[in-house]
């Protein structure tokens, strides 16, 4: 649904929870698959961010969330190029 300010919404107010966490799992997904890729482990990304192992391990399976600044990070560290991840994202 689009606001009159043209902004998305999403929330239980209109019945896109789903989405929002359909999201939050791929965001996920992709950020580990991006960091397998790259032959990196939970602990070498951790180490790049400054943050123990069970911060990224928390992250990517969902016990916590991340901000967009922290996934910035996060991409820089596993070499995932921030736009080709908002682009599979929106898919």
């Amino acid at each position: 649904m689009i606001s009159q300010n043209g902004i998305f919404r999403y929330g239980i107010k209109h019945g896109c929870m789903r989405l929002v966490r359909d999201r939050q799992k791929r965001l996920r997904e992709l950020l580990k698959t991006a960091r397998l890729s790259a032959g990196l482990r939970q602990v070498d990304v951790a180490e790049m961010l400054s943050k123990p192992q069970s911060h990224i391990a928390k992250i990517e399976s969902g016990e916590r969330k991340t901000d967009f600044i922290e996934v910035l990070d996060i991409c820089a560290a596993v070499n995932l190029d921030p736009c080709d991840l908002v682009n599979k994202l929106s898919k």
